[in-house]
């Protein structure tokens, strides 16, 4: 009994392996191909237990999920004005179709993607040698990216790989270049603001003369209103004396008189040197023309 425990262990055992080696898995997140002797056999898409003849066929799986590639360093590129700048970008990938992926770069992925790098670059200089500093920078920078995208995805199928996104991250001038160009834009900004200034200047001046204008000829209607209105005022004062004094012009010439005293007598350190025969002491008089007691 203890003999055959041993030989059916050691098949048991030999059948555990056989199995092992007949049956794999494919992950969700992966497909995988059934190599041959060396050749592709099968390419399996669907996540799960699967079945291979040992020994005659191996399986390699392929990571389908989306793969970001980043250049370590900007490339350098010419715009249209012959003006070099420094992009820096990245691209999103993933592999659509294992077999033409394997058959292209052998499945191996640095190959895969130093041919998306080599895409992506001669794409990138073809858009920035059509477009001006301006126009990578903010103009069309959305435009370049779907131009690349689309053109390095029609490009990458024949790898069996497909674009997802390609973006930009930065775009920035050369340092040796980055100095001119601020100054020559630091020189332009001085040149509109000293534009802007005089302008602004020249219509100051004009404001404030046609200000001064509009103030002068204001107070001369003023001016003109008011001498018109006191003439008036004047004339129609002069009517009414003239009529009053012809009413009565003896309590006229008493009224007046009566003014002329208080106006003269206001003060006690008033003075007036006149002659005792003056008209103008015609009232403090009496009827015989001596004059009135104190």
């Amino acid at each position: 009994m203890m003999r055959a425990i041993g030989p059916i262990g050691a098949i048991l055992f030999a059948f555990a392996l056989l199995a092992s080696g007949m049956l794999f898995t494919v992950d969700q997140r992966q497909n995988a191909i059934v190599f041959q002797l060396g050749e592709v056999k099968e390419v399996i898409t669907d996540p799960g237990l699967h079945f291979k003849w040992p020994l005659i066929q191996n399986v390699r799986s392929f990571d389908t999920r989306i793969l970001t590639m980043d250049d370590p360093e900007p490339l350098r590129f010419i715009t249209s004005e012959k003006k070099p700048v420094l992009v820096d970008s990245f691209v999103k990938w993933r592999i659509i179709d294992v077999k033409q992926y394997y058959i292209s770069v052998q499945g191996d992925e640095i190959r895969a993607q130093k041919r998306l790098q080599q895409t992506i670059s001669n794409e990138l200089q073809n858009e920035f040698n059509q477009r001006t500093i301006h126009d990578v920078v903010s103009g069309e920078r959305n435009k370049i990216m779907e131009a690349m995208r689309d053109k390095a995805d029609l490009d990458s199928r024949k790898i069996g790989v497909q674009i997802v996104d390609v973006r930009l991250k930065r775009v920035d001038l050369p340092p040796e270049v980055s100095e001119s160009v601020y100054r020559r834009m630091e020189a332009e900004r001085k040149r509109v603001a000293n534009e802007l200034r005089s302008t602004g200047s020249a219509e100051s001046e004009r404001i404030r003369a046609d200000a001064d204008r509009q103030r002068e000829v204001i107070l001369a209607e003023a001016y003109r209103d008011a001498q018109r209105v006191k003439g008036e005022g004047d004339a129609k004062a002069a009517a009414i004396y003239a009529q009053a004094f012809s009413q009565n012009a003896e309590f006229y010439s008493f009224y007046r008189s009566m003014e002329a005293y208080r106006s003269s007598f206001r003060s006690k350190g008033d003075l007036m040197l006149l002659e005792p025969s003056s008209d103008f002491f015609k009232y403090l008089k009496d009827a015989g023309g001596k004059s009135a007691k104190k």
